[in-house]
């Protein structure tokens, strides 16, 4: 998926989460107006890729306690300069898990999730903003998951068990999703 294919997908983008919809917007327009936005450097927002990650059963999420936030999340991370966000997402997975892109199956090659949220300043970095684009994946949760750096530890969490981990709205959209979708496939 490159940038155009990106942007045209934000911009047709629907969601019932009113949220959403309004981060589809902002998201269509930074697209269009921000040559940089998938650089790390870029001032203020800038395009994340992450996986939301099911297990074969769709009955569990993977998450990652992240070192420098301290919270559970999706595995995830900054685009680095590639406008390939599917492959962001996917290259951040396998990074931030140890499991190789070959383990890592798209469930749906369309845009799972937006979300827009601010992250706090860090040493060298001022505060600002990510445009998280999430996509569906899975994982065979027999693999052994390693880990790296980024992360203190990773864990298979239950859907219905999510909000014991991480509270915030975008996390229980995510659940809500799986919820849904995996009763449009039944």
């Amino acid at each position: 998926m490159d940038r155009r294919e990106l942007q045209d997908a934000l911009c047709r983008y629907r969601s019932r989460f009113p949220e959403e919809g309004a981060y589809a917007r902002r998201a269509c327009r930074l697209l269009s107006e921000s040559p940089h936005c998938f650089d790390r450097e870029a001032e203020g927002l800038h395009v994340t890729g992450s996986s939301w990650v099911l297990n074969p059963r769709r009955d569990a999420t993977l998450l990652v306690l992240h070192r420098k936030l301290d919270q559970w999340f999706q595995p995830g991370g900054h685009a680095d300069g590639d406008e390939d966000v599917q492959r962001v997402a996917v290259r951040e997975c396998s990074e931030e898990t140890g499991v190789p892109i070959t383990g890592i199956r798209f469930l749906c090659p369309e845009v799972f999730d937006i979300d827009i949220h601010r992250i706090p300043a860090m040493r060298q970095d001022p505060e600002h903003e990510h445009l998280d684009i999430r996509f569906v994946v899975e994982i065979d949760d027999t693999l052994p998951l390693v880990g790296n750096e980024e992360s203190y530890e990773l864990r298979w969490v239950p859907l219905r068990e999510v909000g014991r981990y991480n509270r915030e709205r975008s996390l229980h959209r995510l659940v809500v999703k799986s919820a849904l979708w995996h009763r449009r496939l039944a």
